[in-house]
């Protein structure tokens, strides 16, 4: 069985991303791409679906981890009852080569290791054809299955045919070295060289360094901030701009449930509020990035936009099942591609111009596309804004006319006025102000349950939902607004559980789709900074500093929290939970500054 979500970290070169367990195995790995298909799917299986275990031969070993510094490499210290060694994991950053690199490095005393390959391509339906490669270095091997091949450079690997896995053993003493590097490549070419492993590593720390060092952070929560800065880096593909929202597919929603989705893909929502993030840390390089990765995605018609993308802009993502994958701990299916790339949500149009104004706040010059972009989209929702939708949380039920998308949809036009009136761009503001206008009276007519005094998930319902906690952060209302705080009280009344938000009662059906699921981390955050935006501050501190220690020991949140298991749920790294803290910990520290004034 898989570890528990929590009990893996991550490593990335900002290409993909692969998921270290404690037990020192790499259960989860798609090469070249965040969105490949697995070399490594034991988090969705078991061994036979593809791992790399590099650890003590003693089960009986014990471990403590941590990244080195504000990087992306990962440190295990093992303890054996012989000795110590520390497994420094990497994947080095800005060679353009899909490399892993394992460091074993003797510690205390001397310690056997073990290490076991077990290579699965496309999703574990390939078995490779293995060779020893003696020509490419001492102890090569090479996999191949299809249009996929890897070279393993380090101890010498035995096959166990039992397993269809390779295995080695080998000890290291103190102040011994073994490097262990895994490249991949295409199978149809020649294996590349080796690497070379100090350089690499020295270069791919300095990085992670110096990029997560050019800002300045809020002092409460700088170290929880950092590493989500970090996450959300490690997210986003260096090539194509491309942010993607985890690095898992399939991890579930509900143990044993079927609420299992891919997330390796780019939704233009949280790739808005991703680059939002990163913008009001001064990431400006990012913002220029990620807008020609919009611009590249969205060209043409308006009317064909869709929610989400591929990492370089791709628009089919179909959605189907796997059968060579049983799921986590048996949670099926498991899925590749998306459904909900062909849903109309409203509410991107609002998160997309806020995201190009803030750009445009900060300094970044509107290009001859740019604003075009932004005129074209402003023209077709002018048409279109009325349009029942799926919402933001991708609704597999009928379209209704959100609330929280109505108001997206008013903070769009909000955004286009501004940029003619403010900053001089050519565009019919006052059409524009109209319509702003009229979304909102509807809005205040239709989504807000005067008796309850609290505004609706969609017209015409009685229900709450944690995504009316961003009408305040958008500046639709202000946050210590009667109808905002009666807004506030019905949902902790009807959504919170243990302390956590759901995103929405499931039992009411909505959603179309079976079953539950648990506490929704990053509307726990909107949480926090709805108390701090509105004098609440003492109790934003108390739900944030929870929130916080629901990390894993290396910094990471999933998507959702078991508060009865207490244990993390969905996919991994989830960036819109790391987004969510970074706004959360500014908006503390606004409230701080504005308190002390």
């Amino acid at each position: 069985m898989a570890l528990p979500i929590e009990d893996y970290a991550i490593i990335g070169d900002c290409h993909t991303a692969a998921l270290v367990g404690r037990d020192g195995s790499i259960d989860w790995l798609c090469l070249p791409r965040f969105d490949s298909a697995s070399t490594f799917g034991a988090l969705l299986g078991t061994r036979e679906h593809g791992r790399w275990l590099v650890a003590p031969s003693d089960e009986n070993a014990t471990s403590a981890r941590s990244y080195v510094d504000d990087t992306f490499l990962l440190s295990t210290i093992w303890q054996t009852p012989t000795g110590s060694v520390e497994v420094l994991d990497a994947m080095p950053h800005g060679d353009r080569r899909a490399d892993v690199i394992r460091r074993i490095r003797g510690v205390s005393g001397t310690v056997e290791m073990r290490q076991e390959l077990a290579i699965r391509f496309g999703y574990a339906d390939a078995l490779p054809w293995m060779r020893q490669t003696p020509e490419h270095g001492d102890h090569s091997v090479v996999g191949v299955a299809g249009p996929d091949a890897v070279i393993v450079r380090g101890p010498r690997l035995h096959a166990r045919a039992d397993i269809h896995a390779h295995e080695s053993v080998f000890t290291v003493a103190e102040g011994e070295q073994v490097d262990i590097v895994m490249t991949w490549f295409p199978s149809h070419r020649n294996p590349p060289e080796a690497v070379d492993v100090d350089e690499q590593l020295e270069a791919t720390a300095a990085w992670w360094r110096t990029w997560a060092h050019s800002t300045e952070l809020p002092p409460d929560y700088e170290a929880a901030v950092r590493r989500s800065l970090l996450v959300l880096r490690a997210l986003t593909h260096e090539d194509t701009g491309g942010i993607v929202a985890a690095a898992t597919t399939s991890l579930p929603e509900q143990f044993g449930g079927s609420r299992n989705w891919d997330y390796r893909y780019v939704w233009i929502r949280d790739a808005a509020l991703t680059l939002s993030a990163l913008m009001l840390h001064g990431y400006e390089e990012e913002a220029g990035h990620w807008r020609r990765w919009l611009l590249r995605a969205i060209a043409g018609d308006p009317a064909d936009i869709q929610i989400m993308y591929g990492l370089s802009g791709e628009r089919r993502l179909p959605e189907y099942e796997l059968d060579s994958l049983p799921g986590y701990n048996g949670a099926s299916p498991v899925r590749v591609g998306n459904g909900a790339s062909g849903q109309y949500q409203g509410d991107i149009f609002g998160e997309l111009m806020i995201a190009l104004r803030e750009a445009r706040r900060i300094g970044v010059d509107e290009d001859r596309f740019s604003w075009p972009l932004q005129r074209a989209l402003l023209g077709y929702l002018e048409a279109n804004w009325m349009r029942p939708d799926n919402g933001i949380w991708e609704i597999r039920g009928p379209q209704v006319a959100f609330t929280h998308s109505r108001a997206m949809i008013w903070a769009a036009f909000a955004c286009g006025v501004e940029a003619v009136r403010e900053y001089g761009l050519p565009g019919d503001a006052d059409r524009w102000a109209s319509l702003r206008d009229g979304i909102r009276a509807e809005i205040e007519a239709n989504g807000y349950d005067a008796e309850r005094n609290t505004f609706v998930q969609h017209y015409g319902s009685t229900e709450v939902d944690a995504s009316l906690l961003l009408l305040s952060q958008i500046g639709f209302v202000e946050a210590d607004d009667p109808r905002m705080l009666g807004t506030v009280a019905a949902i902790e009344n009807d959504l919170l559980r243990d302390g956590l938000l759901l995103r929405y009662r499931t039992e009411s059906g909505v959603d179309g789709l079976p079953g539950g699921e648990h506490p929704f981390l990053a509307c726990s955050f909107w949480l926090v900074e709805q108390y701090a935006h509105s004098g609440r501050l003492a109790d934003a501190i108390t739900l944030m500093d929870r929130l916080v220690a629901l990390a894993n020991d290396v910094g990471l949140l999933s998507e959702e929290y078991d508060v009865v298991g207490k244990r993390q749920v969905g996919n991994t790294p989830q960036a819109f939970s790391h987004l969510a803290l970074v706004r959360a910990a500014d908006a503390i520290a606004h409230a701080k500054g504005a308190a002390s004034d």
